[in-house]
């Protein structure tokens, strides 16, 4: 067996969800002496509400262990992945290749966890995504159900899932028609159905763990099923057989994963949920005949019940519906399995088997074919082809050391220069686009000047470019407009910055010189902050029984003071006038172009990120 090998798994479901092949085939290939890394579930398809819980548990995972990293056995390390959970937009895409790919090549660089094997069960965009962003020995696919089918975007999961094939070195399929959906694009396709632990089940008889207390408490004979309890079980059968036979029990064993309010009245039907899986023998060993109730689907067509083996390990006899593979199965083993086409008929074969209970002549062909299907032969064979697959592909490789130099001399260019063209479109963006400038919109509140009691003036301190002094004159400049136009007739400046000379003063001269009479002018000094300039500004109106007022500040202040003035001034009435032409925030045209472009500076960058910071803060402070 396949030894002292790097593997990645890109896996379908999560390490602690329940035991399948999954979690046997890894676990197998890490006691074997292979290093692996298990990567959880990344999805299929767009999650909804009864996937919170799921999601809740993914970042809990992640905080309790190393960025998402657990060491969960010898050899083996699982990755619980932190994505945002929309698998088909392509940006949503595009920034899990980053979030997921980048923490997995830095764990691989401290585990020295070079040229692994990449084995995926998923063929979407995501997984794709990581497969090519790694270096890797082999690539193995394993088919084990038609993804499009479970995917809200089957068109999207088909393209993928193409591309990967393609790529594959080997491909190991569940049935019959995964093979041929698979050969269409690579010849390389075996069939492998999932296996069954064979000696879990052959060790049951002689262990101390027995048949758990809670199905011993439920009356016989028991209908048994084991598996996740999801929208593929014919719920209406299993009404069906405990209304038409009362006094029979059926018991199903697993993770309840899709509404049961169909069955759930039933007093003959227990919900036992989900069992570790070293139990599960115990489980089997209570039933008196075994199910497989699935609906016949798109789905279910290609769906290999692993189950089945698992009954047979213990002899149990199986009443299955009508579906595919099962009925390959049976060809190939002796028609072990009672086929129910009709509700009648799968209930007659539970009858018959438990009348001849007791005469059971196929026990022991039952658990030979489970044997056949063991995990430790289904992993052994795949590991011989895995190592024949790796023997080839270095045999028959062209290239030399040269040509494989320049292959990573050409990949390592090609990244370069996919990073200095996503620079090039960010600095575009940035620096000649409106982008910043519609996310700063918000900031701004321009309204109509109207009759008012003052006009007050915010100064400007140090303001958003942290230059001294930045912004004052224009917006005294606004205010004298403002105020010779009549709108009011005094004028309120408020600041508590001082460089030589306090602003309100200088605030104040300046107004003077533009005409405004000296005793038009109140001043506030006291103000170091938006906050300040609110409180000290209202205990003068309310000295002065104002109550109605012009507002003039930097235009993309304008937001955080109005959230300031909503909760600490609610009695004032403001009207938002900011001054019209902010020297500051222009932006130069490019003449020589021909094109206008709005030229974003770094200081205006700043501005905004400094309005935006100031709201977060003034919220946390209690301001706002």
């Amino acid at each position: 067996m396949l030894k002292n090998e790097n593997i990645i798994c890109i896996s379908s479901i999560d390490w602690d969800f329940i035991w399948q092949g999954h979690q046997e085939i890894m676990s197998t290939f890490a006691r074997n002496g292979n290093r692996v890394l298990f990567i959880e579930n990344t999805g299929v398809r767009t999650p909804n509400i009864r996937d919170i819980p799921r999601l809740k548990k993914r970042i809990i995972n992640w905080f309790k262990t190393t960025k998402g990293f657990k060491n969960e056995m010898e050899n083996l390390y699982v990755y619980s992945p932190i994505g945002l959970p929309f698998p088909y937009s392509r940006i949503a895409k595009w920034i899990n290749k980053y979030l997921l790919l980048i923490p997995i090549k830095r764990w691989m660089k401290a585990m020295e966890f070079y040229e692994p094997i990449v084995w995926t069960f998923l063929p979407t965009g995501t997984a794709l995504d990581i497969i090519e962003g790694l270096d890797k020995k082999l690539l193995i696919y394993y088919c084990i159900a038609d993804f499009e089918k479970l995917s809200d975007k089957p068109e999207k999961v088909a393209k993928t899932e193409n591309i990967l094939i393609k790529k594959c070195d080997v491909i190991f399929a569940q049935g019959e028609t995964l093979k041929q959906k698979c050969r269409k694009f690579n010849d390389n396709v075996m069939i492998f159905p999932f296996g069954v632990s064979f000696e879990l089940f052959e060790n049951f008889k002689t262990s101390l763990n027995g048949t758990p207390e809670d199905i011993k408490k439920i009356k016989k004979p028991i209908i048994g099923y084991i598996g996740g309890i999801h929208r593929h079980i014919d719920f209406k059968l299993i009404r069906y057989i405990a209304e038409n036979r009362p006094d029979w029990s059926l018991a199903l064993i697993g993770p309840v994963q899709t509404d049961v309010s169909e069955i759930k009245d039933l007093e003959n039907v227990f919900l036992l949920g989900k069992k570790d899986f070293d139990r599960l023998p115990g489980y089997i060993d209570g039933f008196d005949v075994c199910m497989i109730p699935y609906n016949l689907t798109e789905y279910t067509e290609t769906v290999y019940p692993t189950k089945m083996n698992e009954y047979h390990a213990l002899g149990k006899p199986v009443v299955s519906t009508d579906l595919p593979e099962v009925n390959k199965f049976n060809k190939d083993n002796g028609n072990l399995v009672a086929i129910g086409k009709t509700y009648e008929e799968f209930v007659k074969h539970i009858l018959d088997i438990l009348g001849n209970a007791k005469t059971d002549n196929f026990i022991k062909e039952r658990m030979e074919s489970s044997r056949q299907n063991s995990w430790r032969e289904r992993i052994e064979q795949m590991s011989n082809i895995m190592e024949s697959a790796i023997k080839k592909k270095y045999e028959t490789s062209p290239l030399n050391w040269q040509e494989r130099f320049v292959s990573i001399y050409r990949h390592s260019r090609n990244r370069v220069s996919k990073i200095a063209i996503t620079f090039a479109v960010l600095y575009v963006l940035i620096f000649y686009s409106p982008f910043v400038w519609y996310i700063a919109e918000p900031l701004k509140i321009i309204q109509q000047p109207i009759k008012a009691d003052a006009i007050v003036v915010f100064g400007g301190g140090a303001g958003e470019s942290g230059v001294p002094g930045q912004g004052y004159e224009e917006r005294v400049t606004h205010a004298v407009d403002l105020f010779k136009k009549g709108y009011a007739e005094h004028i309120i400046f408020s600041s508590g910055y001082t460089n030589v000379m306090r602003e309100p003063d200088v605030m104040k001269a300046l107004a003077i010189s533009l005409g405004v009479p000296y005793d038009s002018i109140i001043t506030d000094v006291n103000s170091s902050n938006t906050y300040k300039n609110a409180i000290n500004v209202k205990e003068i109106l309310k000295e002065k029984g104002w109550n109605k007022v012009l507002l003039v500040s930097s235009p993309y202040h304008m937001r955080r003071v109005s959230l300031v003035f909503s909760k600490n001034a609610k009695d004032i009435d403001v009207v938002y006038t900011p001054t019209p032409n902010s020297q500051f925030y222009s932006y130069d045209i490019d003449s020589e172009s021909g094109y206008f472009f709005r030229r974003t500076t770094i200081k205006q960058l700043e501005g905004f990120k400094h309005e935006y910071l100031g709201i977060i803060y003034y919220w946390w402070k209690g301001y706002i």
